[in-house]
């Protein structure tokens, strides 16, 4: 089931027409208010959500539903105005998982939920990542700092996994977006750098492994 946030119902319902012939059930809703009753019945497998609304914008919309534990992994694309930075970066520091810049093309909106549910469940390797006090479980999707568990948001673990799965390489913020959130974002965005911050911040005394490369990107290194 995926949720569909739009008040242009013209939109609104071509979107859903369009995710129907992909395959998918979807639901559509003018505004926040449609949206969080609706999760109280039933949790879909991504929310499309639109920042200009009536009452409640797509970004405090976002910020809810991120805060919230039943509905803090779902998937989210947000539609922005064409050429609106601010609300591109806002987004994904607050973890929109992409974004389309109207107008879009249906096609485009189907290769983007496509590629997000990918993302979104990746598949599991069986191998334990270690670096000293530092665990990583891919089949449980947990990570531990001297045996205690470290609660991660999905964007921190994805994060976490590919420095641990590639020690010692240099990953610059533009790769690192387009993995994680697979997005190709122009210009100077503080996303990747917010999540680095509170990844530290939580690895604690493993925090030192997370090493920036000045001018280039990070890296996961010996912490020393």
């Amino acid at each position: 089931m995926i949720f569909c946030v739009e008040d242009d119902g013209e939109i609104r319902d071509l979107m859903i027409y369009t995710l129907h012939v992909a395959g998918w059930e979807a639901k559509g809703f003018t505004d926040g208010n449609g949206l969080f009753a609706a999760l109280q019945a039933e949790k879909p497998c991504l929310i499309l959500l639109d920042i200009m609304l009536p009452g409640e914008d797509g970004i405090s919309i976002l910020k809810k539903l991120r805060l919230q534990p039943a509905t803090k992994e779902i998937p989210v694309i947000m539609a922005t105005a064409k050429g609106t930075e601010y609300d591109k970066v806002t987004g994904l520091d607050l973890g929109a998982d992409d974004y389309l810049a109207k107008p879009f093309g249906m096609m485009e909106m189907i290769s983007r939920i496509r590629a997000v549910l990918r993302r979104a469940n990746p598949r599991r390797s069986g191998k334990l990542l270690k670096m000293g006090k530092l665990e990583l479980n891919p089949e449980t999707c947990t990570v531990s700092v001297n045996q205690g568990r470290v609660q991660l948001t999905l964007k921190e673990y994805k994060l976490l996994a590919v420095f641990m799965e590639n020690p010692g390489r240099v990953f610059t913020r533009d790769q690192l977006l387009s993995m994680i959130w697979g997005v190709e974002f122009m210009g100077e965005t503080r996303t990747v750098d917010v999540h680095i911050r509170t990844l530290r911040m939580k690895l604690g005394e493993c925090a030192a492994y997370l090493e920036t490369v000045r001018g280039i990107g990070y890296r996961m290194g010996s912490g020393i």
